[in-house]
């Protein structure tokens, strides 16, 4: 089954951010992961000062939504307050996720090639010809804290 989350991306205070939509919202998060969680790669390092940012985070509204987030982690550039989401689609098959993402980013930009990627899933982020950012991702092996 494919689904569509909302996707958010913050400039260093994703934590707060998510914090209150928590309290509108209720509920737990799914899942809270930060930089500092990441394998080190020299090609991307992780200066300190973001190392306790928001890698990702997750919170389940209702029972079919999820909103999603991330600080940039100084890698990101900087956030265009009304521009800083991205829709989220996560698929039922690695083929599905590669037909999304190759109709997407056709006369667009790919940001990340799909990939399989340190957390489980495969995973990829475009912007398509009309401006809008997608991620695409395919749960290979993803943690059971988003799957319910």
């Amino acid at each position: 089954m494919t689904s569509l989350n909302t996707y958010l991306t913050f400039e260093g205070n994703c934590e707060n951010a998510f914090n209150f939509y928590r309290s509108v919202f209720g509920g737990e998060f799914a899942h809270v992961g930060r930089f500092s969680d990441m394998p080190a790669d020299p090609t991307y390092p992780i200066g300190d000062e973001f190392r306790n940012q928001i890698m990702h985070i997750s919170l389940p509204i209702g029972e079919h939504s999820i909103l999603m987030g991330s600080d940039t982690g100084g890698h990101g550039g900087s956030v265009t307050v009304g521009t800083n989401f991205s829709i989220s689609i996560n698929t039922d098959s690695k083929d599905k996720a590669d037909v999304y993402f190759a109709k997407l980013s056709a006369d667009g930009k790919v940001t990340m090639p799909m990939a399989s990627t340190f957390w489980g899933d495969y995973f990829g982020m475009l912007t398509d010809r009309f401006g809008i950012n997608w991620m695409i991702s395919f749960a290979e092996s993803a943690p059971q804290e988003e799957k319910k």
